[in-house]
């Protein structure tokens, strides 16, 4: 069961990703970093809290394809991305991840990106 485990986290991470190439180059790269070290960070959780993970990230990795899709088939040309975090759900987390959030979102919502990333081109010749 293990190596069924692994190729479920695997590919969920992978897709998260993929679905992330959707954002603002920005968002991109904050939401790529933010993965990378929450999946990180929970390799060694146990079962109870590995399967809260696992559905939690599959939300988000839901949210975000319709979201994606939503956007590529607007009209305005506008990308609206993220979801309000209902009051319940946050009462749920301790003190840690309420300190994450907070400075992810400060990180998300600065008006000044600390580093600027652009999109890779074909070298011009």
């Amino acid at each position: 069961m293990p190596g069924k485990h692994l190729s479920r986290v695997l590919s969920l991470y992978r897709r998260i990703l993929q679905l992330h190439r959707a954002l603002p180059p920005d968002l991109k790269a904050l939401g790529d970093q933010y993965v990378k070290d929450e999946f990180r960070r929970h390799k060694t959780v146990g079962p109870g809290e590995a399967q809260r993970f696992l559905k939690e990230w599959e939300t988000y990795a839901a949210v975000l394809g319709q979201q994606a899709k939503d956007s590529r088939q607007s009209s305005t040309g506008k990308a609206c991305f993220g979801t309000s975090l209902p009051e319940g759900k946050l009462n749920d987390f301790r003190d840690e991840q309420i300190g994450q959030l907070q400075e992810l979102m400060q990180e998300a919502t600065k008006p000044n990106p600390q580093f600027s990333i652009t999109e890779s081109t074909k070298p011009q010749l």
